[in-house]
């Protein structure tokens, strides 16, 4: 996890500054190299749609594990094995579909983080440099995670207020609707 660049982000996002990413939906992890040679803010790892398996979302997490881009996985459903196995190997946070409700996105939220405020476990894989930092890291993950939900359906559309009400979600996507 990329402190600094959760920071730099965050910060635009406060400053009302525009922030730019990208999509990734094909295998080429030079796509995220060229996100990271361009200076985009942010780009998306899309495990939702395509064909992307977690070998090449690892790929491209690792084309810019040193830079000030931040790197989201799009996991394809609310599900917490794939929200750990998405943090675990060194995202930045991850993109949620179709979250309509306070109850899921509040799930969403307490599968990202660590107990005592969610439950997600610990391995000893990349977020935690195979283990050698899991104090730092446990201790500082919870603060910097970013977990974006995608409001795509007219249900989360009605459920807007109180979507944007849930402390710990900074920012959402907007999809097209059902």
């Amino acid at each position: 996890m990329k402190f600094a660049a959760l920071q730099k982000l965050r910060q635009k996002l406060a400053e009302d500054q525009p922030v730019y990413g990208i999509w990734i939906t094909l295998e080429s992890p030079s796509l995220s190299e060229m996100a990271v040679a361009l200076g985009l803010d942010w780009l998306v790892i899309d495990a939702e749609h395509g064909h992307l398996d977690w070998k090449e979302i690892l790929e491209h997490i690792r084309a810019a594990v040193r830079s000030d881009t931040v790197v989201l996985v799009r996991i394809s459903e609310l599900n917490i094995g794939l929200v750990k196995r998405a943090l675990d190997i060194g995202a930045d946070g991850i993109v949620i579909p179709w979250i309509e409700k306070v109850s899921q996105l509040k799930q969403a939220l307490s599968y990202a983080l660590y107990p005592p405020e969610g439950v997600r476990g610990i391995g000893g894989e990349r977020a935690t440099g195979w283990g050698q930092c899991f104090l730092e890291h446990t201790r500082q993950a919870n603060e910097h995670i970013l977990v974006v939900p995608i409001v795509e359906t007219v249900t989360a559309g009605r459920n807007i207020r109180d979507l944007c009400a849930v402390d710990g979600i900074e920012v959402f996507f907007i999809g097209p609707p059902e």
